[in-house]
């Protein structure tokens, strides 16, 4: 394993009397080995922003990067047995917050759950022609092996065919399926890429999907020192200035044009009680308006 430290960042001029000065935090976590592209690089941000604003009550910290590519299922499994990480990102589920400690702040102010499609060029005609529910079930849509979305899509009767991350695109050119769901930050990056692909114009399908910081069970104190820091960022507007700004989201509404959009929303029968309960607190959402919005009954 390669450890790289490629960020220490503590605000010395924001230290308090009440911070502990011999306390100094060292926070491990997973980065490609190919380079943190841009959604990574947001995480890391918000990480350091975190720790930033938390260096008052909890002391300096120093962040460093373990280069070592893997799976979700795989980081996840790390950061449960306390090996190379310390803390990792992902969207929730009911057997994840048993198996980690989540911190509750939504990462994305639930933007992962909002999802528009990728379609090869000159398939929107097809699209354009679905009118119900049950059309949409029959598209066949693409979603990766270990995302907690393939479980979700699934429930609520979608037909989903899953694959590895990295083969999504070529199995959706390759006719594997037909529509490859994905959040409002995501789809750009790809369709510079691929000139045969394209977002489809319709359809949005959003379900409550939060993408939380994660630590181990046996590091409380980093979960309650990230969960701190973050709510001051929230509370001082510097989390969302960093969430508006920043360049995997910066466009991304006017570029989904979702008030044309049909708006289906599914049940999320992977979300906990304690992960419903956010829904209570607007500030750490994201709200959009949407042409229309149709309830998707649970799938039996």
């Amino acid at each position: 394993m390669l450890t790289l430290v490629i960020l220490c960042s503590f605000n010395t001029s924001n230290a308090s009397e009440n911070a502990l000065e011999f306390e100094h935090t060292i926070v491990n976590y997973n980065a490609s080995v190919q380079g943190v592209d841009p959604k990574q690089a947001y995480f890391i941000s918000l990480l350091a922003l975190a720790l930033d604003k938390s260096a008052s009550r909890y002391g300096t910290f120093q962040m460093r990067a373990a280069m070592i590519n893997m799976p979700q299922s795989r980081t996840l499994k790390m950061l449960a047995e306390n090996k190379n990480i310390d803390v990792a990102w992902s969207m929730t589920s009911i057997k994840r917050e048993a198996q980690l400690q989540a911190v509750y702040i939504p990462l994305l102010k639930g933007l992962m759950g909002y999802r528009i499609g990728i379609i090869r060029k000159g398939d929107q005609a097809q699209f354009d022609q679905l009118t119900s529910l049950e059309d949409l079930k029959k598209i066949l849509m693409g979603q990766g092996l270990d995302w907690p979305d393939t479980n979700i899509l699934n429930s609520n009767g979608f037909n989903v065919v899953p694959g590895p991350e990295k083969s999504l695109i070529s199995m959706l050119l390759k006719n594997r399926f037909d529509y490859y769901p994905r959040a409002l930050f995501e789809p750009w990056r790809d369709l510079a890429r691929h000139s045969e692909l394209v977002v489809e114009k319709n359809i949005l399908i959003r379900y409550t999907a939060p993408i939380y910081f994660f630590v181990s069970k046996d590091n409380p104190r980093l979960a309650e020192r990230i969960e701190y820091g973050l709510r001051v960022a929230i509370d001082d507007g510097s989390f969302n200035a960093m969430f508006y700004n920043h360049p995997i989201t910066d466009g991304m509404l006017e570029k989904s044009e979702l008030d044309k959009r049909k708006e289906f929303v599914l049940h999320n029968p992977l979300l906990s009680e304690k992960s419903a309960s956010l829904l209570d607190e607007p500030k750490l959402w994201l709200t959009i308006k949407t042409a229309t919005s149709i309830a998707v009954p649970l799938y039996n």
